[in-house]
């Protein structure tokens, strides 16, 4: 519509965060894929996540926080820390505030959290569906077969060391190749968001959610759980 600079889908996210005043949130690590077996026999797939503890390490609030400067955040959210590094040898000047190696920001309306709160995964409990984000695999440079689906080139006569090619990419006008055109190029390593995992179990012990399916990344990466 003419007039309307914001997208359905920000839209959407924004209608989101504002609606959610107690929102669940954490940070963890993939640990790596397992399997679980129902009441019935059933083997489930799941995913172990190394989930917090986390610590408050900022709350940012529309309303401004420093008076005598007029500064003012313009949003609201919950900024926590992940992994604190105890080792003062490695910790660079920037990070002497915030010694943690892992800082990441939630949206969150009206949040009851504090500066110094543990969020652990007491929070969240078995049955619940969560919302994980991270990095996906890298997979390098590779050709539009692999990253596009191209179907490649026919297995015939004539056609020598072409099978894989993506062909002709340019056109008579406007004689240049048009821009968005799919062609190899890097693929993996993007931001990727799986919605409506189900938490199988949750060990307070060790710090641990079990969720049903695959989440992305490799074991190691860096997730963002939220509900």
């Amino acid at each position: 519509m003419a007039g309307n600079n914001i997208a359905p889908k920000n839209r959407a996210s924004a209608r989101f965060f504002i609606s959610k005043t107690n929102m669940k949130f954490i940070l963890g690590q993939k640990i790596g894929m397992s399997q679980l077996f129902d009441k019935d026999g059933k083997m489930i797939p799941v995913t172990l996540v190394s989930a917090g503890p986390c610590y408050v390490l900022q709350k940012k609030t529309k309303e401004p926080f420093d008076a005598a400067h007029g500064k003012k955040d313009g949003y609201d959210a919950v900024q926590i820390g992940f992994e604190k590094i105890t080792k003062i040898n490695k910790l660079r000047k920037s990070w002497k505030a915030r010694p943690y190696k892992y800082v990441k920001e939630f949206r969150a309306h009206n949040s009851e959290t504090k500066v110094g709160d543990e969020i652990n995964v007491s929070a969240f409990s078995e049955g619940e569906k969560v919302k994980v984000s991270g990095m996906s695999k890298g997979k390098g440079f590779q050709g539009g077969v692999k990253k596009h689906g191209f179907s490649g080139r026919n297995a015939t006569h004539g056609v020598k060391h072409e099978h894989r090619t993506i062909g002709s990419t340019g056109q008579r006008f406007p004689q240049h190749v048009r821009k968005g055109r799919k062609m190899p190029g890097r693929m993996g390593y993007d931001r990727v968001t799986v919605k409506n995992l189900k938490i199988m179990k949750v060990d307070k012990e060790n710090n641990l959610l079990v969720l049903k399916g695959a989440v992305p990344g490799h074991k190691g990466t860096l997730l963002e759980i939220r509900v």
